[in-house]
């Protein structure tokens, strides 16, 4: 595996794939209606089948139609989007939350399925399969020495609900070959990561993306904490992309009193549709903080522009991305679809948080660089604002338009200016690969271990940080990790917890170091209504 090339385009995604992400879009049914004209319509039909028939090589006319879609969205805005049939699979599953297979966490290592870890409730898990497994032979389908890409291993491994498939198994610390008989299952894909109390009192949930299921499980999280003596809420929409509109809505709702405005989208012939909060939400009072940096979008800005123009709570972090458009999804009959922007939407006091999009797609994609060449990212006064664009909340507090929501408390990115990298790879799957790697030669000695000891055993030696120095340079990525020990151990040490443990654990062990949780938890707690 190459993982300078599975870098790179996770470095790069941090910033151009917002607008690409599985979501953030309203969920209308489409129209029947054509996409445009029917002379275009026909001028177009008429020279795919000219090309078709008459070209002299063979030509795959489907590439040139998927060309073609795109070259028309590229010239609207940057979030109307055309997916293929072969991701709409990917995209809807996503979104839906569940897909039916086997369970596992996996990468291809040294030419064979690693099991990184069972989803746990999942097929696997009950039938017994164990992190550091091989998966070797799915019934007579060869898995391993053949370099198979990720699409075809999970061709092999999904298939229908209830559906039985015989898996051959290498059990490395035991050193032996085994056969199970397997039966295929819904497997839940979680867009809630954690939800622990990380103070006394104050709950703490983590929402990933806004899919199907995500409001259930925002709910289930927030009524357990409350059990456990949450009187006070943090929200965590770092990195979060977005999805459902919808979903955002009814966690808002859960949150702000009755008849608060929750979100007003206006479409193209100016119609103004206005979402309010219903009575009976389970977390209306008490202190409320939300965390966003600049990777949160969409759905996430809703809910975050929702609090802070209720006054219901504190925005921390970081300028969030700036993403105020609206799209519908309409199938195009062969499996494809186009996500096209119908609408803007707006908080509650009237804001547009959308970015301008004028100079192109790539320039807007590529915000991130501007915010790290100007400081934005260390510093609260290099958050550049248009005063033109104020706005109030309920109680006259005044708020910004014009591109992403800025927060009340901002906290800076951790690190300093030009370590943007260093917190990108300690988040990336780099760090996942490489803490297998070391618990495939050593998991019998961490074997019973708690939390505490396993983090112990990590810090307590230079051994792990190291090795990952040299793993790191021996895929081409040289940073100088010897001025961020203490940062780079912590990370390595709650990735050995997640795989040895769970995500509650990790969450749990890296909050505790976590600047804006910190921040939080040193600021006063005020009731806010």
């Amino acid at each position: 595996m190459n993982i300078k090339k599975l870098y790179l385009p996770i470095l790069l995604s941090v910033t151009l794939a917002i607008g690409l992400l599985l979501g953030s879009f309203l969920n209308f049914p489409a129209e029947k209606r054509g996409m445009i004209g029917s002379s275009n319509k026909s001028k177009l039909n008429k020279l795919i089948d000219f090309i078709d028939s008459e070209y002299i090589d063979d030509v795959n006319t489907d590439s040139i139609v998927d060309l073609t879609v795109n070259s028309i969205l590229e010239k609207l805005d940057p979030h109307s989007v055309y997916i293929a049939k072969n991701e709409m699979e990917q995209v809807a599953q996503s979104m839906k939350g569940d897909f039916v297979g086997i369970g596992v966490n996996f990468y291809m290592y040294k030419d064979s399925v690693a099991v990184i870890k069972p989803i746990p409730g999942g097929p696997s898990e009950k039938a017994g399969i164990k992190a550091g497994d091989r998966i070797l032979f799915a019934g007579k389908d060869k898995l391993f020495g053949r370099k198979l890409p990720n699409d075809s291993l999970f061709s092999k491994l999904k298939g229908k609900e209830g559906s039985q498939v015989a898996l051959t198994v290498f059990r490395k610390s035991e050193n032996k070959k085994f056969n199970i008989n397997l039966t295929r299952d819904v497997v839940p894909i979680k867009s809630v990561d954690a939800s622990i109390l990380v103070g006394k009192s104050t709950g703490y949930i983590k929402i990933n993306r806004f899919a199907e299921t995500t409001y259930d499980e925002f709910h289930a999280a927030l009524v357990n904490l409350k059990k456990q003596g949450a009187k006070s809420l943090i929200i965590d929409l770092r990195d979060n992309g977005g999805g459902y509109l919808e979903m955002a809505v009814e966690i808002a709702d859960d949150l702000l009193p009755d008849n608060r405005i929750i979100v007003k989208t206006k479409n193209k012939k100016n119609r103004e549709d206005i979402t309010k909060a219903t009575k009976g939400g389970i977390f209306e009072e008490g202190p409320l903080y939300v965390l966003i940096n600049e990777n949160s979008a969409s759905a996430s800005e809703i809910l975050a522009g929702a609090i802070q123009d209720n006054d219901r709570g504190t925005i921390v972090g970081r300028r969030s991305f700036g993403k105020g458009l609206v799209q519908r999804e309409m199938p195009l009959g062969d499996g494809s679809a186009v996500r096209l922007t119908v609408a803007r939407y707006y908080t509650p006091s009237g804001r547009s948080i959308q970015r301008s999009y004028a100079d192109g797609g790539e320039k807007y994609f590529s915000d991130f660089e501007k915010r790290y060449e100007s400081g934005e990212l260390y510093s609260a006064d290099s958050i550049k604002v248009a005063d033109t664009l104020k706005f109030k909340t309920v109680k006259g507090r005044i708020v910004y338009g014009g591109g992403g929501i800025i927060p009340d408390l901002f906290v800076p990115q951790e690190g300093k200016h030009g370590d943007e990298q260093l917190a990108m790879i300690m988040q990336s799957g780099v760090v996942s690969y490489f803490v297998f790697e070391q618990l495939d030669k050593e998991r019998t000695q961490f074997k019973g271990l708690p939390s505490s000891l396993v983090s112990e055993k990590v810090n307590s030696t230079d051994k792990y940080f190291t090795a990952f120095d040299t793993y790191l340079k021996k895929n081409g990525l040289v940073f100088n990790l010897a001025k961020h020990k203490d940062r780079v151990k912590r990370y390595l040490a709650a990735e050995f917890v997640r795989q040895l443990l769970n995500d509650k654990e990790y969450y749990t062990l890296l909050l505790r170091e976590d600047n804006m949780v910190k921040a939080v938890l040193a600021s006063p707690q005020p009731s806010v209504k």
